[in-house]
């Protein structure tokens, strides 16, 4: 984006917000703000999906997902077809596909996500930045890590930011995304508090509720407890058992800017009236 088109985009929004918060339950929201929430990715947050959003404005929350391990070269090219086509976010795939899902997407303005230490977050914090560097080296422009789970559990809080740091550092030195996930349904209230405040502190464009491939993915009540504890510095991305737009409305409504979902051609479909597709398995 160049700086006129971003100037732009930063009035256009500021104007958006302005319009639709109450001065006094936001009096000091600014300009700032609103620059700090385009640089973490919300040209595509919510305050457009009134009555009047369009398929295009819900596709341009999701990243069109696809991390099974079984996914085909075939099912890779679908998942970027159909990304173009709705105009997604991203499409979020598994580090060996980076490169390819980049070739697929030559030509779009689609980026390529994908994930770092997944599913498990037991990587070393050295093997987890040289995993985001090759991804990047190899076309990703945004990468989701998972933290290091025991450690937060451990009480070893330190650990845990020094873990996120090194990806967040991998990432911004090539001017990529960095969104830590910090698997909710692992963790209590206070150790997701602790886990966003350290992904804050090392630097995290965004916080992200789950892998989908633990006990558990996305709830309303994790979504709005993390975006109480980072404010408006970081986006927040719901992912996991996210199934219908309803569902994809009710966590952008507790603060989600960002969804992370395999079912983001059925969201589209049902933004616009049309028959959804037909989906099997979770949200991951």
């Amino acid at each position: 984006m160049n700086n006129g088109n971003y100037e732009q985009l930063i009035e256009q929004i500021t104007d958006l917000v302005i319009a639709r918060l109450d001065e006094d339950a936001c009096p000091t929201f600014c300009r700032a703000d609103v620059e700090r929430i385009v640089d973490a990715g919300a040209s595509r947050i919510g305050i457009v999906l009134g009555e009047t959003a369009t398929a295009h404005d819900w596709a341009s929350l999701i990243d069109h997902t696809l991390l099974k391990p079984e996914a085909s070269e075939s099912d890779i090219r679908k998942l970027c077809d159909e990304a173009a086509k709705y105009g997604f976010a991203s499409v979020c795939v598994n580090p060996v596909w980076v490169k390819k899902a980049a070739l697929f997407l030559q030509g779009t303005s689609i980026p390529v996500c994908t994930v770092i230490g997944f599913p498990l977050g037991a990587t070393l914090p050295d093997v987890k930045a040289f995993e985001a560097r090759r991804a990047i080296f190899n076309g990703a422009k945004e990468v989701d890590m998972v933290i290091n789970v025991g450690a937060l559990k451990s009480g070893d809080d330190c650990a845990v930011e020094d873990d996120i740091r090194a990806v967040a550092e991998a990432a911004h030195e090539n001017k990529v995304l960095c969104k830590v996930i910090i698997e909710t349904a692992l963790l209590s209230d206070d150790e997701k508090v602790r886990a966003c405040i350290a992904s804050r502190n090392a630097g995290a464009d965004f916080v992200k509720t789950s892998t989908g491939f633990s006990k558990g993915g996305a709830t309303v009540e994790d979504v709005r407890l993390m975006r109480r504890t980072v404010g408006r510095a970081l986006g927040v991305k719901a992912s996991g058992g996210v199934k219908g737009i309803d569902d994809a409305r009710k966590m952008f409504e507790a603060g989600a800017t960002r969804i992370g979902a395999s079912v983001g051609v059925k969201i589209a479909q049902e933004a616009e009236g049309g028959r959804p597709a037909a989906v099997s398995g979770s949200a991951y």
